[in-house]
């Protein structure tokens, strides 16, 4: 069975499923930049996201970059859906949050809880939101977000985000929504636009006025990107606006190979809470890059490039590149068949699960103050 595409190659669905084949061509057709190598020497400290070109595009990065050169200050925005335990992809847009957070003492982070998306996309109660995104704070805390420059907030919650979520929708018309997202519930094209306002809440007066801000998400979530700064544009005499920034990460299929990671296919996904015997039989039962046959393998080779236990390390769980580059040409020479490469796998997978969930059980109490520190 093969991965599925985007089945409306002029749109991109942040709610959707599908993954990506033709980034270029997207890039070409929603007017992204490509992360280049001369960019990436720019940062001031390197990740692994970046190296591995797990993060692949962006709009206006250099204003982020001049802003960390000269000392001035930016924001850092994005926001993850409370609709269950942080996953691997929840996890990945975490890392990049954090990662733009630290590479300036001027950065402030603004962490949004997307309770009225999970809402309309889920149909999850408030209430089941609120009690999800302590956990979800709880795994940011953990993997390094600095609780003093940061801002934690649940939408439903932020008046100043659903005030311009409305002041701002006097520019959108039905036409120009459905030409973004295609057809969808009312709801989901309401969470679109208070999405606008998460954007543009750091650029309020109250957060100090209009600066640079940097939007880390999948590429899937470009028409919130497009949308907003069309907006931001439209009403810059009324907020003085910097037109956001943003980067953008590849879409990450699920351990089965075939789709995009989500929480709507438990065996194509783990989260950071799950059942340590769970997550192990997942990645033993993942989908490799492997010939049929042992035999086969050794003489052949496999192919780490289609390989999700290849991908799960490269994207998540090892930050040594010489390692990785040396398992990769194992595989390919077959030195190595795909039951020992799935064992190093879960011995690395599980000594990180492991080492995070005592790192998170430490920040219950700071995660709580967070979460109402802000609450009306």
């Amino acid at each position: 069975m093969g991965v599925k595409e985007e089945p409306n190659k002029e749109i991109l669905d942040p709610w959707g499923s599908s993954l990506i084949k033709d980034y270029e061509r997207l890039f070409t057709l929603f007017g992204i930049s490509p992360i280049t190598d001369e960019l990436i020497s720019s940062f001031p400290a390197t990740h692994r996201l970046l190296r591995r070109k797990v993060i692949i595009g962006h709009r206006d990065l250099e204003r982020i970059l001049s802003a960390i050169k000269e000392g001035r200050e930016y924001a850092v925005m994005s926001g993850i859906k409370p609709s269950g335990e942080f996953h691997l992809g929840s996890k990945l847009t975490a890392e990049e949050m954090i990662f733009f957070q630290r590479l300036s003492p001027r950065a402030t982070l603004y962490y949004c809880i997307a309770d009225v998306e999970a809402y309309n996309d889920n149909r999850q109660p408030l209430h089941v939101s609120e009690e999800i995104a302590l956990s979800n704070i709880m795994d940011m805390l953990a993997l390094g977000m600095d609780p003093k420059r940061v801002y934690v907030y649940r939408q439903s919650d932020e008046l100043r985000v659903l005030r311009l979520a409305s002041l701002l929708s006097r520019d959108v018309t039905y036409s120009t929504i459905r030409a973004i997202y295609g057809d969808k519930p009312f709801g989901l094209y309401i969470s679109a636009l208070i999405q606008v306002g998460d954007i543009l809440l750091p650029q309020l007066p109250e957060f100090g006025g209009p600066k640079p801000t940097v939007v880390p998400v999948g590429i899937d979530q470009d028409p919130h990107i497009r949308l907003t700064r069309d907006l931001a544009k439209r009403h810059e005499k009324d907020f003085g606006f910097i037109l956001p920034s943003a980067t953008y990460h590849r879409l990450i299929r699920d351990l089965t190979g075939r789709e995009k990671m989500s929480k709507r296919n438990p065996m194509g996904m783990f989260t950071l809470t799950e059942d340590l015997k769970s997550i192990k039989y997942k990645i033993m039962s993942a989908y490799t890059g492997g010939r049929p046959t042992a035999r086969e393998q050794r003489e052949y080779g496999g192919d780490p490039d289609s390989c999700m236990i290849y991908e799960l390390l490269r994207v998540h769980f090892e930050e040594d590149d010489s390692f990785l580059k040396d398992l990769y040409y194992r595989c390919k020479s077959g030195e190595i068949i795909c039951g020992e490469c799935k064992q190093v796998a879960v011995e690395r997978v599980l000594r990180w699960i492991e080492e995070h969930r005592k790192k998170r059980e430490k920040m219950r109490g700071l995660a709580e103050k967070l979460l109402k520190e802000h609450r009306i």
